[in-house]
């Protein structure tokens, strides 16, 4: 059994929890003892309690209560990646530089494991080490169906800063969409709340947002409120338009909600655009028909930010998906046709 003791947290573990912290300062020790030691008080960060979710930041002093000896340190076994999926995520590289690696996103592939999932970019990300000794980090996610620009950390350090560009809104996200009918006006602003909406089961309305007026969002309990900006592009008479969103807000599947609740659902999108019949511009269905796929037609096609470590801007822009770039040429589009910022009369 250890002796009281304390330890100083280190930059190298800014905003990290203090569960994840002590477990891998003590490997030995599991989660539950870990939980019950800050219940008690025992673990104390800067001599006052804390939980197992509490955030660290350098400097901080946390007190460790006596431990057991570790018999033998567990061995970490690390997931094993095959070829195929290794030789994928490395092809999806579009940016990387000591600190920062950043991934078109295939369709499909989602960014977390969860319920079903086993295969993810989390996980492939074992294969994105290129000599550094951990795998990095994921600092914001994707749907599993939309494609697109996704950033990982190469450290800790640089994980902490982005997540935090990325919570203080100083970092800028545009995303392109195929959405059934024209929007109107081409250029506006979207500012419904989002709240999940009741119940589970089978047809998984657990993890669908309903949208709430603006005017009720402060009277609904857990809504939150959402901002999106969108430019219509170009468009296939009443069909079909090409549209660019920047959102203002990071809600769960707040575009493809937004996109739905103004009558102009995004091509493939079920869950939102109400059916998968046909869309005639009359803002009912996901589906334009013909040789169109059904797949949802949702691309993060280009992230800017200040650089964490150089400070310097970083523009990353991600190539469309194949079912993207067959609409776009039976539609007769090309990605050039778009500007820089779509959103520049809106600043």
């Amino acid at each position: 059994m250890s002796r009281v003791q304390t330890v100083t947290v280190g930059p190298g573990d800014a905003d990290m929890r203090l569960d994840r912290w002590f477990r891998r300062m003590f490997p030995h020790v599991g989660q539950g003892r870990i939980e019950k030691m800050c219940r008690k008080g025992e673990i104390r960060v800067d001599g006052a309690r804390a939980k197992a979710s509490t955030r660290l930041t350098p400097g901080q002093e946390v007190r460790i209560p006596p431990l057991p000896d570790p018999d033998t340190k567990p061995k970490v076994e690390t997931p094993r990646v095959s070829d195929t999926d290794a030789k994928l995520i490395r092809d999806s590289v579009i940016y990387k530089d000591d600190h920062i690696i950043a991934i078109n996103k295939p369709p499909g592939l989602p960014t977390q494991g969860g319920s079903k999932q086993t295969r993810h970019v989390d996980g492939l990300a074992e294969a994105l080490r290129f000599g550094f000794e951990d795998k990095p980090r994921l600092v914001h996610r994707l749907d599993k169906d939309t494609s697109g620009v996704l950033l990982l950390a190469r450290t800790r350090a640089v994980a902490a800063g982005l997540t935090a560009a990325i919570r203080h809104r100083e970092t800028r996200k545009i995303y392109w969409a195929v959405v059934a009918g024209v929007p109107t006006p081409y250029l506006g602003e979207i500012k419904y709340g989002l709240v999940k909406a009741p119940g589970h089961g089978a047809r998984g309305e657990g993890e669908k947002m309903l949208c709430i007026h603006p005017r009720d969002v402060d009277r609904t309990e857990g809504a939150k409120r959402a901002i999106t900006q969108y430019a219509t592009l170009y468009r296939v008479a009443s069909r079909a338009a090409w549209v660019a969103m920047e959102p203002i807000t990071g809600r769960t599947h707040q575009l493809r909600a937004h996109m739905a609740e103004i009558g102009h659902p995004i091509i493939g999108d079920g869950k939102y655009g109400g059916s998968g019949q046909e869309n005639l511009g009359d803002g009912w269905g996901a589906k334009m028909g013909g040789v169109i796929s059904n797949k949802l037609h949702l691309h993060a096609r280009r992230m800017s930010f200040e650089h964490p470590v150089t400070y310097k801007p970083v523009v990353i822009e991600a190539d469309l998906p194949d079912h993207m770039v067959h609409t776009f040429d039976t539609l007769g589009w090309t990605p050039d046709l778009a500007s820089d910022d779509p959103f520049e009369e809106l600043r």
